[in-house]
């Protein structure tokens, strides 16, 4: 490149360069509507290549322009650009090209592009495309960033394909996404990030497809989309390790008939935060999930009538929140789920909750048991005994003996009305007498009214000694208390023999005592089994 070839712009580019110094070629407009002034991206590409070779010592080479208009390819692909870097409003005719490329630190900052391609570069300093206008896609696919990558403000525009595509991509710092725009996919599977994930205040509009496909990504601190984060599409986190926290505090999540987020098998070090003012239009799946403190829905509001709302199979957390603002709109699939510390509030039940196979440690609002039965029926599919016995077994722990017996004597209640109508009636007689056994005192209150009938009949209508030399005494307390204990004798009911109606009457006590003699040998079995 010949210096007499080069207009004043490039001429004042050429001779800042060897000191970094910055040429603002604004200046140099007649007026604000002025045509920006041409750079060639041919004379930028030369002077980042070593073209310059007057350097002097202390030099340090490094290219800042601003408000220029840079016409033709700037193709640094495959090369090693040793000077940082840095334009400030400028315009591209083309998409920046740097496959491949080693630089130090890029800085793009209020310009407007109709792309960048910078798959497989290596930059060993920062790369920031912020307050810029994409209107191509953003191509970072195993990209290496030692630095953060800033794309602030950033509006990305590319709606019928991948606007960003940083697959497999290394950022050694942070990735800072505050008020990014972005209008089609976001792709950064497998991509890793050795600081935060920000995307506070950020659009993303993919309607019907992948806003976000952020599949096995690795996030050393937070990952953020709280508050004000918007997404029109499906939010994909799937595979994703977290090592500090993510949230959602307040975003706006819409993929009507579907999934908005998925977050299938991630794990995330400290807190899942889905609430305070979360509204997704569509299911949120969180199949899987590992979280090492609070999983949260606290006052989110989750909408998905046709299907699951909130699926929670199989999660693992220390504290579960799922005060939502209201009522799930949907079905809550916690299947298998761990929940720990269960927070939950009465009045936003969902009316289609999946709890079986269920466990968590405590409730933090246990309600009385007669509450948290109707909670449990609140599944459908018929009767399953697990979450009777969890919850049966979380009043144990808390002290509340009885609640865990009305519990379990719903339990019974709710397996009866499956059974065969024999069978049915057995448990009817059961649950009359003594409660299936948890309610023992029943069996003593059964007992004391038999034995007063049965004495009051019996000392009115004495019945006949079988034989009057031998037979003891009468006594209708005892002689109805033979009839009435199975296994204890007092000697009085094989010594008489009643007629008629006390014949009939001795039938019934006899079989009334073997049915309670069942009854509440089977209560004290489970008593003892602690079933």
């Amino acid at each position: 490149m010949r210096l007499n070839e080069l207009n004043v712009h490039e001429r004042r580019l050429w001779d800042a360069y060897p000191q970094g110094g910055p040429v603002d070629t604004r200046d140099a407009r007649d007026t604000p509507a002025a045509p920006d002034p041409v750079v060639r991206a041919g004379v930028i590409t030369a002077l980042l290549l070593g073209a310059h070779t007057e350097h002097g010592p202390g030099d340090h080479p490094a290219l800042r322009l601003t408000g220029a208009r840079i016409t033709g390819r700037l193709d640094l692909a495959f090369t090693d650009v040793v000077a940082p870097v840095c334009l400030t409003d400028c315009r591209f005719d083309e998409p920046p090209q740097l496959r491949g490329a080693r630089t130090r630190e890029l800085i793009l900052r209020d310009c407007a592009l109709p792309g960048l391609v910078a798959d497989t570069a290596q930059i060993d300093g920062r790369l920031a495309v912020s307050r810029c206008r994409v209107t191509g896609p953003l191509v970072l696919t195993r990209t290496v960033i030692h630095g953060d990558l800033d794309l602030c403000d950033t509006a990305v525009r590319h709606p019928e394909g991948e606007a960003i595509t940083a697959i497999n991509a290394q950022v050694g710092g942070n990735i800072l996404g505050t008020d990014l725009a972005v209008e089609g996919t976001f792709r950064l599977s497998g991509a890793s990030v050795d600081g935060e994930f920000d995307l506070e205040g950020a659009s993303l509009r993919a309607p019907g497809r992948d806003a976000l496909d952020a599949y096995h990504v690795r996030v050393t601190e937070d990952f953020t989309c709280h508050p004000r984060f918007s997404a029109e599409g499906r939010i994909i986190l799937s595979g994703a390790t977290v090592g500090a926290a993510i949230g959602f505090c307040g975003a706006r999540l819409s993929n009507p008939g579907d999934i908005a987020l998925e977050a299938v098998d991630v794990t995330v070090a400290r807190n899942f935060d889905l609430g305070l003012g979360l509204a997704v239009d569509g299911g949120v799946k969180l199949d899987g999930t590992r979280v090492g403190t609070e999983l949260s829905f606290r006052d989110a509001e989750l909408t998905h009538p046709d299907g699951t709302a909130l699926s929670l199979r199989a999660i693992q957390a220390r504290d579960t929140d799922l005060r939502t603002g209201r009522p799930v709109d949907g079905a809550v699939d916690a299947r298998k789920a761990h929940l720990g510390t269960l927070h939950d509030a009465q009045d936003t039940w969902p009316a289609d909750l999946r709890l079986t196979d269920t466990t968590y440690d405590t409730l933090a609002s246990p309600l009385p048991a007669a509450e948290r039965v109707r909670w449990i029926r609140r599944s459908p599919g018929g009767y399953h005994p697990q979450p009777y016995e969890q919850l049966a077994a979380a009043y144990r722990r808390m002290g509340h003996e009885d609640e865990a017996r009305t519990v379990l004597l719903a339990k019974q209640r709710h397996r009866r009305a499956g059974l065969p109508a024999p069978t049915r009636l057995w448990g009817h007689v059961q649950d009359v007498s003594v409660g299936y056994g948890y309610r023992p005192l029943r069996a003593g209150l059964w007992l004391l009214a038999l034995l007063a009938c049965g004495a009051l009949y019996f000392a009115l209508h004495t019945p006949a000694p079988l034989d009057p030399g031998k037979a003891p005494p009468f006594n209708a307390v005892f002689y109805t208390l033979d009839l009435l204990v199975p296994i204890v004798t007092f000697g009085q009911e094989p010594a008489f023999a009643p007629r008629g109606a006390g014949q009939w009457l001795s039938y019934a006590l006899i079989a009334s005592g073997w049915v309670l003699a069942t009854t509440v040998t089977a209560g004290a079995s489970r008593a003892l089994s602690r079933q």
